[in-house]
């Protein structure tokens, strides 16, 4: 019953580039064989800041001002965002869970009531578990206790990396007339692993000053900017069994930017909308007892972060190349840093 530790590896390796512990794997599978039901509230408690946080690290990166390009001017830009998770994130409360068969005990033994465990991002520090038929009247038999996985601790070694999820972005972006700028994001299918990996985004930057009259002719520039990204990992196991990774953003701003010599100031404000989505699809025979039915799609989690966002950031140009880098406060804030080719 290794597979779902294998999709989660596979997406969370692809989004943070990180080693996880092969004997994490044997924990989640444990989850999974005492209950399904608590095995799915489990792995979704454990790895849902990390899936968050990337899928709102999807809309970083658009832009780096708000004057369109001329008509058939292009742009080339590639930007990398760190995503900072609170501290309050680092770890997640099993207690409000509901689960009915396994119970979360202390290093006496005894059930925990302090029922914070760490997530994928928090310390590592494993919990210790029962399965909950072996409680009675507070004592429990500790020779069937067993481990949850611990955090990985992101950045103990590089304070710059401490807590904050990596996300990579490269889009090309064009002017076309009135003032419009397209700007895609295209990754056809890849192989990852065993899996496959496709990406495909598309935003829309407009000048929406020209419309304003009074302020059309101020030396500033005015944008509205709407972007929408969609990824998809999708890893194919034995028969009909599949793990399946998603994520899809969308971005909703105003843009205003002034020039100053070579540098560009800009800033936005607007809202985010992220879901993502990890899954297990097909039949499982989930103890290896072939006189259990199978369990058919025994985990399908679903992730979302949405909320308001606002960005400062600052960009110079030299001749055609582009430096940029801004400051978006958010449920995830994110630090995002880049350059590119200008022209037009």
């Amino acid at each position: 019953m290794k597979k779902i530790y294998s999709i989660a590896l596979l997406a969370l390796v692809f989004i943070l580039s990180y080693p996880i512990a092969s004997t994490a794997q044997d924990d989640l599978d444990q989850f999974l064989q005492e209950s399904v039901e608590d095995g799915e509230k489990l792995i979704g408690g454990y790895v849902a800041p990390a899936i968050k946080a990337f899928s709102l690290g999807l809309n970083q990166g658009w832009y780096n001002t708000a004057k369109p390009h001329k008509v058939a001017g292009v742009d080339l830009t590639m930007s990398v965002s760190l995503m900072k998770v609170p501290s309050s994130e680092q770890l997640f409360d099993v207690n409000a869970l509901g689960l009915t068969s396994v119970t979360l005990v202390n290093e006496s033994g005894n059930p925990e009531t302090d029922g914070n465990i760490p997530t994928i991002l928090g310390p590592d520090t494993p919990p210790t578990f029962s399965p909950s038929a072996t409680v009675n009247d507070g004592f429990v038999n500790q020779s069937d206790d067993f481990q949850g996985p611990g955090g990985l601790e992101l950045g103990s070694d590089v304070k710059l990396l401490k807590n904050k999820m990596p996300a990579a972005m490269v889009q090309l972006g064009f002017g076309l007339p009135k003032g419009t700028d397209v700007k895609l994001r295209l990754v056809p299918k890849v192989d990852v692993g065993d899996g496959k990996f496709n990406m495909f985004g598309i935003g829309v930057m407009h000048d929406v000053k020209q419309y304003i009259p009074g302020i059309k002719n101020l030396p500033f520039d005015l944008s509205g900017f709407v972007g929408y990204t969609k990824m998809k990992l999708d890893v194919p196991f034995d028969g009909d069994q599949r793990g399946v990774f998603e994520a899809s953003s969308t971005t909703i701003q105003g843009v205003i930017s002034k020039k100053v010599a070579v540098l560009t100031f800009y800033g936005g404000l607007g809202y985010n909308i992220a879901k993502s989505k990890l899954a297990m699809l097909g039949s499982y025979d989930i103890d290896n007892d072939s006189n259990t039915p199978a369990i058919v799609d025994p985990v399908n989690l679903d992730f979302a972060a949405s909320g308001f966002r606002t960005t400062v950031g600052m960009r110079l140009k030299l001749a055609v190349f582009t430096f940029h880098g801004d400051y978006t406060i958010q449920k995830y804030n994110a630090l995002t840093v880049g350059f590119g080719i200008s022209v037009r």
